[in-house]
């Protein structure tokens, strides 16, 4: 923890002198309408104000003392591992009894532990000796293949292997713990229960009021094979801790941001464990301001998702994340929770081997952004399906003819399929039918012949009767002039694979390539006219002059949608043990799930997106309509999949705060009425006992200010992290004094996580386009403590 702190208006002062600057020199303004803080004392609501930045302040030792009260409540009723520093910091003198009771439970969780592991390790073993046999046919690989992935889930498992139990009303105790685990007898209860089981529900959802026939819940916490403490829960009405293991959260939460994000099974609360379980049949919208664990649902839902329906990890899931840097951050939940079936992207790296290579106005992704594209690019590929004429082939020296009626029977056949399959459709039934018209012609010929050449036809017959050939007598065309099945099979074989053919169909209908297509369309005035009616003239200008290479963001659905409309020409062979390595290669894989992290980001055309890597809608999308920075014009969930989805979709809620502490949240409501937001900021639910500072500037000496200002948060925060979020036009001048720390603009931050964060130029985010909501972003990516440099 950080040092102890002085209240002060300007923020916290360090005992050594080195804290924040006090709240003479913070930047005090006063708006035309200050908010109110909800449910607060007026003549105590008093507002520090910088043009970006609404602060409140006298709130430092009101929150000091709830989060103290809240904190000795959960050590008294808990008996947690740190009960005795808990207490005494309250002032308290410790409980012996307390204490005994906490190590007698610790050695009989770390018991329970050990065994647990010593079967882990022995399904392990067995299964290393298993997977070191080779696999003989299609049988065994698909067995070996089941028995890796378990093998890996087991692997993971190692830390955290146990961190809950329950203990039911009729005597029964069951763990709960990262996987499951059988006991030597098959047919008993399992050793370990695995988190996402249904008997393991009630750890996350059972309550004083609904027990869910529990009458106590244990977090236990551990450090590698060591038990470090237990948090007690009573179900029986003696204890009405608000949240799900109080202690074991707060603990969680207080711990030192690594830049990992890491699972949460052992602290999910109730409204996040019922849309984790939530049923996979259509689009879930979920709602959820910063800190309500947004992330955390949406993962861990795809661990669930995979646990429940097999079907679904054979076919994967798809996690869509805004950024690279953010599924760096994701990286490690799913593979530590034993899941390989997961192919991770944002939607700039769905389509393989294209990449996003400049960046474009804003005006620019919100044109190209619209849903009207998808039809206008229907129209577009159907425009260069061939048309319905005569069709002259020749074949060994012969030519002949496909009427254009037939030709355009064939057309009509293939309506509705992509471009080159139609294509391959219809090269099929032109070889079908070339082959019966020289079968016809040949057997016209021959008839021909019979009728004016008995004679010589009686001597071949005679001659023939001397023919030794295997299998018997002669066939087909040796006897009669008729072709047989197996010789018109094969006359159709030789016209599939003549190049002279092949030139001829590529002639008539031209193998197509969705990058072509998309640069002729994008800087044709004539053709988007044409085919984009919607555009206005001016629109159409900026669209047709913008630079044809390299791709931009918002020309990567385009083209995914119109490499979807051409089909592809073949399949890439498969790769790899697991399905996520076949899909990852594959941009017209379906996958059985796909989850949306910052879902409200995404245009109408990248829904689009996502809906065609998943026709079944079985989508979990999450994000913070209060957080769009995106260029498109929607302000809310409806407006936002309306084109994807129209009203046939499911609206879930994530209330409470648990990340950002309330110091920090209570800046947020002023910043959201800012940006036009109707919605009320999430309810947090903990404090740090460290008020936000605010430090004035001169612009001469941001970059200055900004370094000092990161070595006292890093010192501060040894062990943790620091970021740094700034207006974009600055973030090359701090990149070049702060080194390695994270330096960020509000959309690159959004989703990640630090103890410390620093706002530079509040003001600068603030007037961006949609700058409020990029300031709600900023504000509310810290875990501890918020500092900001405000110019001068």
């Amino acid at each position: 923890m950080p040092p102890a702190s002085a209240p002060g208006q300007g923020g916290t002062i360090r005992q050594d002198g080195t804290g924040p600057q006090s709240a003479r020199n913070c930047q005090v303004l006063r708006c035309s309408s200050p908010p109110t803080a909800s449910g607060r004392d007026e003549e105590t609501a008093t507002l520090c104000l910088s043009p970006e930045c609404l602060r409140p302040v006298g709130w430092q030792e009101k929150h000091q003392s709830e989060d103290l009260r809240m904190r000795r409540k959960s050590a008294l009723d808990n008996g947690i591992a740190d009960v005795t520093t808990a207490i005494t910091r309250s002032g308290t003198s410790t409980f012996p009894a307390a204490d005994t009771a906490r190590r007698s439970a610790v050695a009989e969780e770390q018991q329970f532990l050990d065994s647990a592991m010593a079967r882990r390790d022995s399904l392990v073993d067995h299964l290393q000796a298993e997977l070191s046999s080779a696999a003989l046919d299609v049988l065994e690989r698909a067995r070996l293949r089941m028995l890796r992935q378990q093998f890996e889930q087991l692997r993971q498992a190692q830390e955290r292997l146990v961190f809950g139990r329950l203990d039911g009303l009729d005597g029964t105790v069951r763990h709960v713990g990262r996987v499951g685990l059988r006991n030597d007898d098959e047919d008993g209860e399992p050793l370990l229960l695995d988190w996402r089981a249904p008997a393991a529900r009630p750890f996350y959802t059972a309550t004083a009021v609904d027990p869910q026939g529990q009458a106590r819940r244990r977090h236990i916490r551990t450090t590698g094979p060591v038990v470090v403490g237990v948090d007690d829960e009573p179900l029986d009405g003696t204890m009405t801790a608000e949240l799900v293991g109080e202690g074991a959260l707060l603990a969680a939460l207080d711990q030192r941001r690594t830049g990992h994000m890491s699972a949460a099974i052992s602290t999910l609360q109730r409204e996040q464990d019922d849309i984790i379980r939530a049923e996979a049949t259509g689009p879930l919208i979920v709602q959820g301001g910063p800190g309500t664990g947004k992330t955390v649902v949406a993962l861990h839902r795809v661990a669930y998702l995979l646990f429940a329906h097999s079907t679904m990890a054979e076919q994967a899931v798809l996690v869509l994340g805004p950024s690279p840097r953010f599924l760096r951050y994701i990286a490690q939940v799913l593979p530590a929770l034993g899941e390989t079936a997961v192919v991770s992207a944002t939607c700039d790296t769905l389509l393989p081997d294209i990449r996003v290579g400049r960046d474009e106005s804003r005006t620019l992704a919100e044109i190209k952004g619209r849903a009207l594209w998808q039809a206008a690019l229907e129209n577009y590929v159907g425009s260069l399906f061939p048309r319905p004429r005569e069709l002259k082939l020749r074949w060994e020296g012969e030519f002949y003819v496909i009427p254009a009626g037939t030709v355009a029977q064939i057309l009509a056949s293939v309506r509705g399929r992509p471009y080159h399959r139609a294509r391959e459709a219809c090269a099929e039934q032109l070889h079908h039918l070339l082959t019966e018209a020289v079968v016809d012609q040949r057997e016209a010929l021959m008839h021909a012949m019979e009728e004016g050449f008995e004679d010589i036809l009686a001597r071949v017959d005679r001659s023939m009767e001397h023919d030794h050939r295997p299998g018997g007598g002669p066939t087909g065309s040796d006897v009669d002039g008729l072709l047989s099945e197996e010789e018109i099979d094969i006359l159709r074989g030789r016209i599939g694979e003549n190049a002279t053919i092949a030139r001829f169909v590529e002639a008539w209908w031209h193998t197509l390539d969705a990058e072509e297509l998309v640069r002729n369309l994008l800087t044709d005035p004539a053709l988007l006219a044409r085919f984009v009616p919607q555009l206005s003239a001016a629109e159409i200008t900026a669209v047709s002059t913008e630079p044809a290479a390299p791709w931009a963001s918002s020309d990567i659905p385009l083209l995914d949608a119109v490499a979807d409309l051409l089909g592809e020409t073949e399949a890439p062979p498969p790769q790899g043990d697991f399905v996520a390595d076949h899909a990852r290669r594959q941009r017209g894989w379906v996958y059985g799930h796909v989850v949306i992290d910052e879902a409200q980001e995404l245009s109408e055309m990248q829904w689009q997106m996502v809906l065609r890597r998943c026709p079944s809608r079985s989508v979990t999308a999450a994000g913070d309509i209060d957080q769009t920075e995106a260029a498109h014009r929607h302000t809310t969930w409806a407006q936002a999949v309306r084109a994807a989805f129209g009203e046939r979709w499911t609206a879930a809620e994530l209330t409470i705060c648990y990340r950002t502490p309330r110091e920090v949240m209570d800046l947020t409501g002023p910043v959201l009425k800012q940006a036009g937001s109707h919605n009320s900021p999430p309810r947090a639910v903990r404090s740090c006992g460290i008020d936000p500072w605010v430090r004035t500037v001169a612009p001469a000496e941001l970059a200055a200010a900004a370094a000092r200002a990161v070595r006292q948060l890093q010192q501060r925060w040894h062990g943790g992290t620091v970021g740094v979020i700034a207006p974009a036009d600055r973030i090359a001048e701090l990149h070049a004094v702060l080194g390695d720390v994270p330096v960020l603009t509000a959309v690159q931050a959004k989703g990640l996580e630090w103890d410390a964060a620093l706002l530079v130029d509040p003001q600068g985010i603030a007037a961006g386009p949609r700058g409020w909501n990029g300031l709600y972003v900023a504000l509310t990516r810290c875990t501890q403590e918020l500092g900001q440099l405000v110019l001068a």
